[in-house]
């Protein structure tokens, strides 16, 4: 979503948790998600969430109806997932259902943003821009658990903020019928949103659970989803085809698989790979972009080379 990077330039970490050492059932999904290499599950999810800007931007739909409807249609298969798990593992502590939703929350309201920057920067750059949750997570840090800000930090977040500034359009020349000025606000808005969504996850994450806070988040995020998008845009629940078959398939690849294999690998990597791994999302939504016909200006893909550069050395460990 990049829609991951639950690392930050500081160095701060969020806490790590210790796997649930219940034995893996093989036959049942969440448990093979659990099972598997957490270095494929978070490439593997990665590449889900690429896709989704162009699924978005192919529905043609506005932002409230496809940031609510890919979160509704989700819990059609998120919601028998997550009753099985609770029946075999149990109900998930109040302290992280709690944490759940309001990571919840916070995707829904970058689901919204997103999908409106999709639709005024395309698909290629709005994917680039959610990466300003890198400059936000450290801050998150500072301010939640006391994690200092590193002279790394403090001389990447200007890079960072100058990529973005290119990649949308804002400085140098926009793609045209963009509207950058709107763009960037919003993927701003988003990768804020979205930084506290990944270190609520984090937080919540490594239990025995998969399915269920997948589910409640998502639960959460469709409801905020509606609220918002329909004050905002509105909210077009008989869309017409092909918009519903963008609409399933962006629910069932972005939504529910996605995050499924992202929720699961993410507590079992170190903070550095997990966010090197992730990276690799706003690549492949570029070139996703470029494949369906968007032509970002020379001064945009240098803006986006930038931040994914930035993004790249905030990942690295620090030396020792």
């Amino acid at each position: 979503m990049t829609h991951g990077h639950e690392t930050s330039a500081s160095g701060g970490t969020a806490p790590q948790v210790p796997a649930h050492p219940r034995t893996t059932d093989p036959q049942r999904p969440s448990a093979v998600i659990r099972a598997g290499n957490p270095l494929v599950l978070a490439l593997a999810g990665s590449a889900c969430i690429s896709a989704s800007a162009v699924m978005m931007k192919l529905s043609g739909t506005n932002a409230g109806t496809a940031a609510f409807l890919r979160c509704a249609l989700a819990l059609f298969l998120l919601v028998p997932l997550a009753w099985r798990e609770v029946r075999r593992v149990g109900a998930r502590p109040l302290r992280y259902r709690a944490m759940d939703i309001g990571a919840g929350v916070l995707l829904g309201i970058d689901m919204v943003f997103w999908a409106a920057s999709v639709l005024t920067v395309g698909a290629a750059v709005s994917t680039v821009l959610l990466n300003i949750q890198v400059v936000v997570f450290p801050l998150l840090a500072r301010l939640v658990s006391g994690t200092p800000l590193t002279r790394r930090f403090v001389l990447l977040a200007p890079l960072m903020l100058a990529g973005v500034a290119l990649a949308s359009g804002a400085i140098g020349n926009p793609q045209p019928g963009s509207d950058p000025v709107a763009g960037v606000t919003f993927g701003v808005v988003a990768g804020v949103a979205y930084a506290g969504y990944l270190f609520l996850m984090r937080l919540g994450g490594g239990r025995a659970h998969t399915a269920t806070p997948v589910c409640t988040s998502t639960a959460a995020a469709a409801a905020t989803a509606a609220l918002l998008g329909g004050l905002w845009t509105g909210i077009d629940l008989n869309p017409g085809w092909p918009a519903w078959g963008w609409l399933i398939t962006l629910a069932l690849v972005g939504q529910v698989l996605a995050w499924l294999l992202i929720t699961a690998a993410l507590p079992k990597l170190a903070p550095n790979v997990g966010a090197a791994l992730l990276l690799s999302q706003p690549v492949m939504a570029f070139a996703f972009g470029i494949a369906i016909g968007e032509r970002p200006t020379m001064t945009q893909a240098a803006g986006c080379a930038l931040v994914i550069a930035t993004v790249w050395y905030a990942s690295r460990p620090s030396p020792r």
